[in-house]
């Protein structure tokens, strides 16, 4: 890629975004990183190159701000990269709809799809199939984000339904707005959730999953197909326990956006411009 600046911005959680950023500030790039909160931006590291932002970016108006106010500075961003999550598709429709009538690069970081584990999986395009799937006396736990929980109890017919969610305010709202009990709501981070998060705190994460499945009798499992360790840790419980896995279908990619592995992504990229 032909280098301008030196100078990236970086969307994302607390997946692939710290091990992102890490290998992009130690290649010399200055970063800003815009995470949607606190808890996602103590993932990232202390460092002189990065400057963090925290809270909601506000949609195209506030991208738009965001550039514009980079080149007025004079310090405008080689590159804008995607790096949110895969079911995220609202931040990354107004990235795209946004850099390509200003003529700012942009690239997605792709998160590669989980090899399938389970063999007693389904794979729905949405949740509105859930309706033609015999659920009749499942226990099922939905681990699918507080936001899609109403869509999801609309059209379980059939099912007891158990929730987990975020420990966040919002999304105990959501969860009891969709109708279920707090007796079968569990707030709770997901399982090996965060860069950081060494191998024996993500099996201790998995070991609290996995007691919750067994204290609720759940025997199926709906979650989406975001790749990473979230969706890799509910595919070894559903194979543990023998449950059934139905997996909520990845959305489309923006089109018009190039999209790259994090090794690709890093080629891409190469090295920052000099700046002496």
């Amino acid at each position: 890629m032909n280098c301008t600046s030196g100078r990236l911005w970086l969307i994302a959680g607390t997946g692939e975004g710290p091990r992102l950023a890490a290998a992009l500030l130690a290649c010399g790039w200055e970063l800003t990183v815009s995470v949607v909160s606190q808890a996602a931006g103590r993932a990232y590291p202390r460092h002189p190159l990065l400057q963090l932002e925290v809270g909601a970016i506000e949609g195209s108006a506030g991208i738009q701000r965001r550039l514009g106010a980079a080149r007025l500075q004079q310090r405008p961003y080689q590159c804008v990269i995607d790096a949110s999550h895969p079911f995220a598709v609202q931040i990354s429709a107004q990235l795209a709809e946004t850099c390509g009538p200003l003529g700012q690069p942009l690239l997605r970081l792709l998160r590669p799809l989980e090899p399938p584990l389970a063999p007693r999986q389904t794979l729905l395009n949405n949740l509105q199939e859930l309706a033609g799937k015999d659920l009749d006396g499942q226990r099922l736990l939905l681990a699918i984000g507080a936001r899609q929980l109403a869509t999801a109890a609309a059209h379980a017919s059939g099912a007891e339904l158990f929730a987990r969610v975020l420990p966040t305010a919002a999304s105990l709202q959501q969860a009891r707005a969709a109708g279920l009990p707090d007796a079968h709501l569990a707030c709770l981070r997901p399982a090996g959730a965060g860069a950081g998060a060494g191998a024996g705190a993500a099996a201790a994460a998995l070991g609290i999953e996995q007691a919750l499945l067994r204290q609720w009798g759940i025997t199926a499992v709906l979650c989406r197909q975001s790749g990473g360790s979230t969706e890799r840790g509910w595919q070894q419980l559903c194979v543990a326990r023998n449950l059934r896995l139905l997996l909520l279908a990845r959305p489309a990619e923006p089109v018009g956006v190039e999209g790259l592995p994090l090794p690709g992504l890093l080629e891409k990229l190469g090295q920052p411009p000099s700046r002496l």
